[in-house]
């Protein structure tokens, strides 16, 4: 598999030297936190406890780009990194990117009621129809197999987490990706991991760690939304599912989420993949687009 991922390295990173074969380097000067992280630009706060660390955004970078060796832009926008405690950023555990869209205010009305099959089945149609695409520029072709969770809102802790196996064109193994997205007033924090399906089991436990984990601070909090003067998004929890947030931001700032083990090295190449059956899917749900001539929330009321 490490061949094949170093292959596949070689065609997709943009502007970036392939993975080399020797295993990734320390980086000198990181400084790894504990318990409740303050996340400034996302008014928001992740209460990690003592199980995980994290990563702010410049020592972020440094791991993306020197340890991981994925390209500069893939950092661009990330407010950190969250890993295990104990487990140094060139070992071959996890890692989850932390970013935050500004989409506005995202309805959570469609919860109970969203048709996560018929979601799949467009999702299926939308990524098979770019594979043509896909190989013609030399990327793999992508399918999307099918949910490897399904969506499960939380409507306490306002918050979704649901993961999709992939299966790429000439490999064995099926890559995991799992999403997790807190909604605030004015957006949406959104933690990301790309692992394997083999990793499954581990991977919900911690999805489901991050989502008590995460919270918006007051003012900036989902039900401080004003409907007179913020933001909306203009779609719903199965539009966000969809790609409404997650998958328009890959296109923006090059990464969606931290591939562990062998398949790091792919992580801006599997962002491209996505993010282009994001569009067609959001088309045909017929997602609205955000409310116009609304002023955007300032946080403290």
């Amino acid at each position: 598999m490490r061949k094949f991922v170093l292959a596949v390295a070689a065609l997709l990173a943009i502007n970036a030297a392939p993975a080399a074969a020797q295993e990734p380097a320390a980086i000198a000067g990181l400084n790894p936190q504990t318990g409740e992280i303050a996340i400034p630009a996302a008014q928001a706060t992740l209460d990690l406890g003592e199980d995980y660390v994290f990563y702010g955004p410049e020592d972020a970078r440094r791991i993306l780009t020197e340890t991981w060796g994925n390209p500069p832009e893939s950092a661009d926008g990330v407010l950190g990194l969250v890993m295990q405690a104990d487990t140094p950023p060139q070992s071959d555990s996890w890692g989850a990117v932390v970013t935050f869209q500004p989409t506005g205010y995202v309805s959570d009305s469609d919860a109970r009621d969203a048709d996560y099959a018929a979601l799949l089945a467009q999702m299926q149609a939308a990524s098979s129809a770019a594979n043509a695409q896909r190989r013609a520029a030399g990327f793999p072709a992508v399918e999307v197999a099918g949910w490897a969770q399904l969506p499960r809102y939380d409507s306490v802790a306002h918050s979704v987490v649901w993961a999709r196996e992939l299966r790429f064109e000439g490999e064995d193994v099926h890559a995991l990706n799992y999403d997790l997205r807190t909604l605030g007033r004015s957006g949406v924090l959104s933690i990301n991991l790309v692992a394997t399906m083999p990793e499954l089991r581990e991977m919900r436990e911690v999805a489901d760690d991050f989502a008590q984990m995460a919270a918006f601070v007051p003012g900036a909090r989902y039900d401080d939304f004003n409907a007179d003067t913020d933001d909306a998004a203009g779609y719903g929890i199965a539009g966000l599912v969809a790609g409404g947030a997650g998958l328009a931001v890959a296109k923006k700032i090059g990464v969606m989420a931290v591939l562990l083990k062998f398949l790091k090295p792919v992580l801006f190449g599997l962002v491209l993949l996505l993010a282009a059956f994001a569009r067609p899917i959001r088309r045909k749900l017929g997602f609205g687009k955000a409310r116009e001539n609304s002023s955007p929330a300032e946080g403290g009321a």
